[in-house]
Protein backbone atom coordinates (compact mmCIF):
# COMPACT_ATOMS: atom_id res chain seq x y z
CA UNK A 1 0.00 0.00 0.00
CA UNK A 2 1.31 3.43 -0.98
CA UNK A 3 2.32 5.56 2.01
CA UNK A 4 -0.02 8.35 0.92
CA UNK A 5 -2.94 5.90 0.97
CA UNK A 6 -2.02 4.79 4.49
CA UNK A 7 -1.91 8.45 5.49
CA UNK A 8 -5.36 9.09 3.98
CA UNK A 9 -6.86 6.09 5.79
CA UNK A 10 -5.37 7.45 9.01
CA UNK A 11 -6.99 10.84 8.30
CA UNK A 12 -10.36 9.13 7.91
CA UNK A 13 -9.94 7.26 11.21
CA UNK A 14 -11.44 10.02 13.33
CA UNK A 15 -10.88 10.33 17.06
CA UNK A 16 -14.10 10.07 19.07
CA UNK A 17 -13.95 12.65 21.86
CA UNK A 18 -17.55 12.42 23.11
CA UNK A 19 -20.88 10.85 22.13
CA UNK A 20 -21.50 12.01 18.54
CA UNK A 21 -18.45 14.31 18.57
CA UNK A 22 -15.35 13.44 16.55
CA UNK A 23 -12.04 15.11 15.79
CA UNK A 24 -10.10 14.99 12.54
CA UNK A 25 -6.85 16.47 11.28
CA UNK A 26 -5.31 17.46 7.96
CA UNK A 27 -2.08 16.35 6.25
CA UNK A 28 0.97 18.01 7.76
CA UNK A 29 2.15 19.20 4.36
CA UNK A 30 -1.10 21.02 3.59
CA UNK A 31 -0.42 24.75 3.89
CA UNK A 32 -3.31 26.71 2.34
CA UNK A 33 -6.77 25.30 2.98
CA UNK A 34 -8.29 21.92 3.72
CA UNK A 35 -9.10 19.90 0.59
CA UNK A 36 -12.88 19.68 0.17
CA UNK A 37 -12.86 15.94 -0.43
CA UNK A 38 -11.08 15.44 2.88
CA UNK A 39 -13.64 17.29 5.00
CA UNK A 40 -16.52 15.60 3.13
CA UNK A 41 -14.99 12.16 3.63
CA UNK A 42 -14.31 12.79 7.31
CA UNK A 43 -17.84 14.11 7.86
CA UNK A 44 -19.27 10.97 6.26
CA UNK A 45 -17.10 8.84 8.55
CA UNK A 46 -18.50 10.71 11.56
CA UNK A 47 -22.07 10.18 10.37
CA UNK A 48 -21.50 6.53 9.49
CA UNK A 49 -20.08 5.69 12.90
CA UNK A 50 -23.43 6.55 14.49
CA UNK A 51 -25.44 4.29 12.15
CA UNK A 52 -25.88 0.47 12.24
CA UNK A 53 -23.62 -1.31 9.76
CA UNK A 54 -26.62 -2.91 8.03
CA UNK A 55 -27.73 0.54 6.80
CA UNK A 56 -25.32 1.75 4.10
CA UNK A 57 -25.30 5.37 3.02
CA UNK A 58 -27.35 6.08 -0.12
CA UNK A 59 -27.01 9.87 -0.41
CA UNK A 60 -25.29 12.93 0.96
CA UNK A 61 -25.74 16.66 0.44
CA UNK A 62 -23.11 19.09 1.65
CA UNK A 63 -22.18 22.78 1.68
CA UNK A 64 -18.70 24.25 1.95
CA UNK A 65 -19.15 27.34 4.13
CA UNK A 66 -15.65 28.59 4.98
CA UNK A 67 -12.14 27.57 3.97
CA UNK A 68 -10.74 24.98 6.37
CA UNK A 69 -7.54 25.73 8.28
CA UNK A 70 -5.17 22.77 7.77
CA UNK A 71 -3.08 23.73 10.81
CA UNK A 72 -5.75 23.03 13.44
CA UNK A 73 -8.03 20.03 14.08
CA UNK A 74 -11.58 19.87 12.75
CA UNK A 75 -14.37 18.98 15.18
CA UNK A 76 -17.34 17.07 13.72
CA UNK A 77 -20.63 17.11 15.62
CA UNK A 78 -23.32 14.63 14.59
CA UNK A 79 -27.04 15.33 14.97
CA UNK A 80 -29.14 12.15 14.99
CA UNK A 81 -32.02 13.61 13.02
CA UNK A 82 -34.00 10.41 12.50
CA UNK A 83 -33.84 6.68 13.12
CA UNK A 84 -36.72 5.16 11.20
CA UNK A 85 -37.66 1.60 10.32
CA UNK A 86 -35.95 1.80 6.92
CA UNK A 87 -34.03 5.07 6.83
CA UNK A 88 -31.60 6.84 9.12
CA UNK A 89 -30.74 10.53 8.73
CA UNK A 90 -27.69 12.31 10.13
CA UNK A 91 -26.57 15.93 10.00
CA UNK A 92 -22.89 16.71 10.54
CA UNK A 93 -21.30 20.10 11.19
CA UNK A 94 -17.56 20.60 10.85
CA UNK A 95 -16.24 23.30 13.19
CA UNK A 96 -12.98 25.25 13.39
CA UNK A 97 -12.21 28.34 15.46
CA UNK A 98 -15.74 28.16 16.87
CA UNK A 99 -17.42 28.49 13.45
CA UNK A 100 -18.99 26.04 11.01
CA UNK A 101 -16.85 25.47 7.93
CA UNK A 102 -18.91 22.65 6.38
CA UNK A 103 -22.26 20.92 6.81
CA UNK A 104 -23.38 17.53 5.56
CA UNK A 105 -26.69 15.70 5.60
CA UNK A 106 -26.55 11.98 4.89
CA UNK A 107 -29.25 9.34 4.55
CA UNK A 108 -28.75 5.63 5.22
CA UNK A 109 -31.12 2.81 4.27
CA UNK A 110 -31.55 -0.88 4.92
CA UNK A 111 -30.92 -3.01 1.83
CA UNK A 112 -34.17 -3.50 -0.11
CA UNK A 113 -35.28 -4.83 -3.51
CA UNK A 114 -37.12 -2.78 -6.13
CA UNK A 115 -37.35 -1.84 -9.83
CA UNK A 116 -34.00 -1.39 -11.53
CA UNK A 117 -32.56 0.57 -14.45
CA UNK A 118 -29.40 2.57 -15.06
CA UNK A 119 -27.64 4.79 -17.57
CA UNK A 120 -25.28 3.06 -19.96
CA UNK A 121 -21.56 3.23 -19.30
CA UNK A 122 -19.82 5.47 -21.86
CA UNK A 123 -17.13 3.98 -24.06
CA UNK A 124 -13.62 4.46 -22.73
CA UNK A 125 -10.17 2.93 -23.26
CA UNK A 126 -9.08 0.33 -20.73
CA UNK A 127 -7.16 1.96 -17.86
CA UNK A 128 -4.02 -0.09 -18.48
CA UNK A 129 -3.78 1.36 -21.99
CA UNK A 130 -3.69 4.94 -20.70
CA UNK A 131 -0.51 6.69 -19.61
CA UNK A 132 0.24 7.11 -15.92
CA UNK A 133 -0.35 10.60 -14.56
CA UNK A 134 3.40 11.12 -14.27
CA UNK A 135 3.78 10.65 -18.03
CA UNK A 136 1.07 13.25 -18.74
CA UNK A 137 2.32 15.83 -16.25
CA UNK A 138 6.07 15.66 -16.83
CA UNK A 139 6.02 17.43 -20.24
CA UNK A 140 3.87 20.19 -18.70
CA UNK A 141 5.65 20.83 -15.40
CA UNK A 142 8.93 18.98 -15.45
CA UNK A 143 9.87 15.71 -13.80
CA UNK A 144 10.39 17.00 -10.25
CA UNK A 145 7.11 18.93 -9.96
CA UNK A 146 5.14 16.17 -11.67
CA UNK A 147 6.60 13.52 -9.36
CA UNK A 148 5.79 15.60 -6.26
CA UNK A 149 2.19 16.05 -7.43
CA UNK A 150 1.67 12.36 -8.22
CA UNK A 151 3.37 11.12 -5.06
CA UNK A 152 1.06 13.22 -2.87
CA UNK A 153 -2.03 11.55 -4.37
CA UNK A 154 -3.23 8.29 -2.80
CA UNK A 155 -5.06 7.45 -6.06
CA UNK A 156 -3.92 6.16 -9.41
CA UNK A 157 -5.71 8.56 -11.79
CA UNK A 158 -5.59 8.02 -15.56
CA UNK A 159 -7.25 10.51 -17.89
CA UNK A 160 -8.91 9.37 -21.11
CA UNK A 161 -9.56 13.03 -21.98
CA UNK A 162 -7.39 16.16 -22.04
CA UNK A 163 -5.99 17.62 -18.83
CA UNK A 164 -7.00 21.19 -18.03
CA UNK A 165 -3.35 22.27 -18.35
CA UNK A 166 -3.20 20.72 -21.83
CA UNK A 167 -6.42 22.43 -22.97
CA UNK A 168 -5.23 25.76 -21.56
CA UNK A 169 -2.50 25.70 -24.19
CA UNK A 170 -4.64 24.36 -27.05
CA UNK A 171 -8.18 25.70 -27.53
CA UNK A 172 -9.09 22.73 -29.76
CA UNK A 173 -8.80 20.43 -26.73
CA UNK A 174 -11.48 22.30 -24.75
CA UNK A 175 -14.46 20.02 -24.08
CA UNK A 176 -17.46 19.91 -21.70
CA UNK A 177 -16.75 16.26 -20.87
CA UNK A 178 -14.03 14.48 -18.94
CA UNK A 179 -13.42 10.76 -18.52
CA UNK A 180 -11.10 9.45 -15.82
CA UNK A 181 -10.21 5.99 -14.51
CA UNK A 182 -9.23 5.94 -10.85
CA UNK A 183 -8.59 3.62 -7.91
CA UNK A 184 -6.72 3.84 -4.65
CA UNK A 185 -3.06 2.94 -4.90
CA UNK A 186 -3.19 -0.26 -2.83
CA UNK A 187 -5.50 -2.93 -1.40
CA UNK A 188 -8.18 -2.04 1.14
CA UNK A 189 -9.93 -3.98 3.92
CA UNK A 190 -13.55 -5.07 3.43
CA UNK A 191 -15.11 -2.06 5.15
CA UNK A 192 -17.96 -0.64 3.00
CA UNK A 193 -17.94 2.69 4.83
CA UNK A 194 -14.23 3.14 4.10
CA UNK A 195 -14.78 2.54 0.37
CA UNK A 196 -17.60 5.10 0.08
CA UNK A 197 -15.65 7.66 2.13
CA UNK A 198 -12.62 7.23 -0.12
CA UNK A 199 -14.83 7.72 -3.19
CA UNK A 200 -16.28 10.82 -1.53
CA UNK A 201 -12.72 12.12 -1.19
CA UNK A 202 -11.86 11.25 -4.80
CA UNK A 203 -15.06 12.70 -6.26
CA UNK A 204 -13.82 16.22 -5.49
CA UNK A 205 -10.42 15.80 -7.16
CA UNK A 206 -11.39 16.28 -10.81
CA UNK A 207 -15.08 17.23 -10.96
CA UNK A 208 -14.81 21.03 -11.02
CA UNK A 209 -11.91 20.70 -13.47
CA UNK A 210 -14.54 19.81 -16.07
CA UNK A 211 -15.90 23.36 -15.95
CA UNK A 212 -12.41 24.75 -16.55
CA UNK A 213 -11.71 22.24 -19.30
CA UNK A 214 -14.68 23.55 -21.27
CA UNK A 215 -13.21 27.08 -21.28
CA UNK A 216 -9.51 26.39 -21.72
CA UNK A 217 -8.80 27.39 -18.12
CA UNK A 218 -6.67 25.70 -15.48
CA UNK A 219 -5.88 26.03 -11.80
CA UNK A 220 -2.54 27.76 -11.47
CA UNK A 221 -2.83 29.68 -14.74
CA UNK A 222 -2.56 32.93 -12.69
CA UNK A 223 -6.01 34.13 -13.71
CA UNK A 224 -8.40 31.42 -12.51
CA UNK A 225 -9.48 30.90 -8.93
CA UNK A 226 -12.28 28.81 -7.49
CA UNK A 227 -13.62 26.66 -4.71
CA UNK A 228 -16.26 24.02 -4.13
CA UNK A 229 -19.58 25.48 -2.97
CA UNK A 230 -21.71 22.38 -2.52
CA UNK A 231 -21.51 18.66 -3.20
CA UNK A 232 -24.09 15.91 -3.56
CA UNK A 233 -23.63 12.17 -4.02
CA UNK A 234 -25.94 9.20 -4.47
CA UNK A 235 -24.55 5.72 -3.77
CA UNK A 236 -26.47 3.18 -5.84
CA UNK A 237 -24.62 -0.10 -5.27
CA UNK A 238 -21.69 -1.43 -3.27
CA UNK A 239 -18.28 -1.06 -4.93
CA UNK A 240 -14.59 -1.25 -4.11
CA UNK A 241 -12.38 1.83 -4.25
CA UNK A 242 -9.34 -0.40 -4.85
CA UNK A 243 -10.78 -1.62 -8.19
CA UNK A 244 -10.75 0.54 -11.32
CA UNK A 245 -13.72 2.92 -11.47
CA UNK A 246 -14.66 5.03 -14.50
CA UNK A 247 -15.54 8.60 -13.49
CA UNK A 248 -17.45 10.22 -16.36
CA UNK A 249 -17.96 13.97 -15.82
CA UNK A 250 -19.62 16.76 -17.74
CA UNK A 251 -20.69 20.36 -17.20
CA UNK A 252 -24.23 21.43 -18.20
CA UNK A 253 -23.90 25.10 -17.15
CA UNK A 254 -21.56 27.89 -16.07
CA UNK A 255 -22.47 31.50 -15.30
CA UNK A 256 -22.54 34.08 -12.54
CA UNK A 257 -19.00 33.10 -11.49
CA UNK A 258 -20.27 29.59 -10.77
CA UNK A 259 -19.97 26.32 -12.66
CA UNK A 260 -22.04 23.16 -12.37
CA UNK A 261 -20.49 19.73 -12.90
CA UNK A 262 -21.96 16.26 -12.65
CA UNK A 263 -20.40 12.84 -12.60
CA UNK A 264 -21.24 9.17 -12.93
CA UNK A 265 -19.05 6.43 -11.51
CA UNK A 266 -19.08 2.99 -13.14
CA UNK A 267 -17.38 -0.26 -12.25
CA UNK A 268 -15.26 -1.88 -14.91
CA UNK A 269 -18.14 -4.28 -15.65
CA UNK A 270 -20.45 -1.33 -16.44
CA UNK A 271 -22.48 -1.01 -13.24
CA UNK A 272 -23.42 2.55 -12.28
CA UNK A 273 -22.47 2.79 -8.59
CA UNK A 274 -22.33 6.52 -7.76
CA UNK A 275 -23.80 9.76 -9.12
CA UNK A 276 -22.30 13.15 -8.21
CA UNK A 277 -23.24 16.83 -8.59
CA UNK A 278 -21.19 19.85 -7.59
CA UNK A 279 -21.40 23.60 -7.99
CA UNK A 280 -18.21 25.57 -7.65
CA UNK A 281 -17.03 29.13 -7.61
CA UNK A 282 -15.06 29.98 -10.78
CA UNK A 283 -13.66 33.49 -11.08
CA UNK A 284 -11.43 34.60 -13.95
CA UNK A 285 -9.41 37.82 -13.88
CA UNK A 286 -8.65 39.89 -16.97
CA UNK A 287 -4.90 39.82 -16.38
Amino acid sequence: MKETLKALIDLLDLEQIENDIFRGRSPEDRQQRVFGGQVAGQALVAAGRTVPVNRPVHSLHAYFIRPGDPLVPIVYTVDRVRDGRSFTTRRVTAIQHGKAIFTLSASFQIVEDGPHHQAAMPAAPEPETLPHALERLTPLFGERVAAEFVNRRPFDVRHASPLTWEAAGDAELATPESTVWLKVDGELPDDPLLHVCLMTYASDMTLLDTVLLNHGLAWGDKRTMGASLDHAMWFHRPFRADDWLLYYQDTPFAGGARGLARGQVFTRSGELVVSVMQEGLVRVSDS
